[in-house]
């Protein structure tokens, strides 16, 4: 109970008595890859690609932002240059957000024109770069790339709680690291078991872990907006995650469940409505 106090008042001491809530339907997702990517991770298989527009029938007409990714080649770099004729059309009056995965730094200069945002999915552990994605890059290699990237563009790193198949590896680690080269805001997701994937038949990481990371990441980021991201298990695990995430003293959650929203009220906070990914901010 203790710690929950703690990361309440810090919250309190830092921000202001509201919090966001985003529905992203006017962020379109776009895969710069189609359903192909070439690392057929752990986790992912190329599943989530399934549910984005392939760049080529892209037609943004009524969103007002892109999430610009895609899968992979097999040293974990998404091929951002490959379509920029495309990305052109669709910049005129729209936020982007990148998934670039590890990027050469001509690459990265490229597409910096049509760049508002950069999320960079950040990894603690080195086994579980080797697991989940098959790569042979060390957390080193990951740091590098994150202070790359952000000497080009505001960037927000993602950190997927139990990502080796449920189990907590590094993820403390990684929030240490962050702290110390320093970050403008962290999205937090969970590990989802999904079909057709090596970790199919894995049980997501115990509520307990994961509410214990989001106080964690709270007090070590005291000042640092923190967003529940979209990409976590649904159901009953859903209602009180979202839940104790609002009193662990995040900031924003992306498609948040009744159970979050009543908390809010009933610690009094301001709903600010969004409609675009959690990274995008426009005040």
């Amino acid at each position: 109970m203790e710690r929950w106090q703690e990361a309440w008042q810090l919250r309190s001491k830092y921000f202001r008595p509201q919090i966001g809530f985003a529905r992203p339907n006017r962020t379109s997702a776009i895969s710069l890859t189609g359903n192909h990517c070439a690392l057929h991770c752990a986790h992912c298989n190329g599943h989530y690609l399934r549910g984005m527009v392939d760049i080529r029938d892209a037609d943004a007409t009524g969103m007002t932002s892109c999430l610009i990714s895609g899968g992979c080649d097999q040293r974990g770099r998404v091929p951002v240059t490959a379509h920029l004729a495309q990305i052109q059309a669709l910049r005129p009056g729209r936020l982007l957000n990148w998934h670039v995965g590890f990027i050469a730094e001509n690459d990265l200069c490229a597409i910096a024109p049509y760049v508002d945002i950069i999320s960079f999915d950040f990894v603690g552990d080195n086994e579980t770069i080797r697991e989940v994605y098959g790569l042979d890059y060390t957390v080193d290699d990951y740091l590098r790339t994150y202070q790359l990237l952000r000497r080009h563009a505001k960037v927000v790193p993602h950190l997927t709680i139990g990502l080796h198949g449920g189990k907590i590896r590094g993820e403390y680690h990684a929030l240490h690291l962050l702290k110390a080269v320093g970050l403008d805001a962290l999205v937090l997701l969970v590990f989802i078991p999904t079909p057709e994937t090596r970790y199919a038949h894995c049980q997501p990481p115990f509520l307990d872990e994961v509410t214990d990371f989001l106080l964690t990441a709270r007090l070590i980021l005291p000042d640092t907006p923190l967003y529940l991201g979209c990409m976590r298990p649904g159901g009953r695990y859903r209602r009180e995650l979202d839940r104790l995430a609002v009193r662990a003293g995040v900031n924003k959650i992306v498609n948040p469940a009744p159970a979050a929203i009543q908390e809010a009220k009933d610690l009094s906070l301001a709903i600010q409505w969004e409609t675009e990914c959690c990274v995008i901010q426009r005040s």
